[in-house]
């Protein structure tokens, strides 16, 4: 039996059911789980349900990482297994410690600094390289002005010897990326 792999999902507790990017999330949700990832997330409402509602339609296993710190949140029904911690910094380095891979959905400053926290602590070297992947258009404004930064100055870092976090348009390509750097390809 294959190890089980893990995608951390980042994105927005905003959308709801009826919304593009739940609708996306969900879809995105489902191909993890079809190409037998499992899906963690922060296990609270909006693309964090979508993605976890997504993996149990095509029989995949969820996990969500709740804090304390949300007291009045409880986890969606569809998460499998619950990690629960105290605080929202604790939420964010377990979410990154659990995953194999990660995504990151559209997304307001949370979703934001889940993206810039697990960027920097692989570009810093502070956890090994992941696949990371930036789903749809949002975000590349975001690393690009990041990158026009980082990228043509002398450093030690990682992201000036390629770039940490990729982008795919669709959820079938983001799960392609993830699927050929975890040898997931079939």
């Amino acid at each position: 039996m294959a190890k089980e792999l893990i995608i951390s999902v980042f994105g927005s507790s905003r959308p709801s059911e009826h919304d593009a990017e739940y609708t996306e999330a969900r879809a995105l949700g489902r191909a993890l789980a079809g190409k037998g990832f499992a899906v963690c997330s922060g296990a609270y409402g909006g693309t964090m349900e979508a993605v976890s509602r997504g993996a149990k339609d095509a029989g995949g296993k969820t996990y969500g990482v709740t804090a304390e710190f949300f007291s009045a949140a409880k986890a969606n029904e569809w998460i499998d297994v619950e990690v629960r911690v105290k605080t929202w910094q604790e939420r964010l380095f377990e979410i990154i410690r659990l995953a194999d891979g990660l995504v990151a959905c559209k997304g307001g400053t949370g979703t934001l600094a889940e993206l810039a926290v697990a960027w920097e602590m692989m570009n810093k070297s502070v956890i090994a390289a992941k696949p990371f992947v930036a789903l749809g258009e949002f975000w590349q404004p975001i690393l690009k002005c990041v990158r026009d930064v980082e990228l043509g100055q002398e450093s030690p870092w990682a992201e000036v010897n390629g770039q940490i976090v990729r982008t795919a348009k669709t959820p079938t390509e983001a799960v392609e990326i993830l699927g050929q750097s975890l040898g997931r390809e079939k």
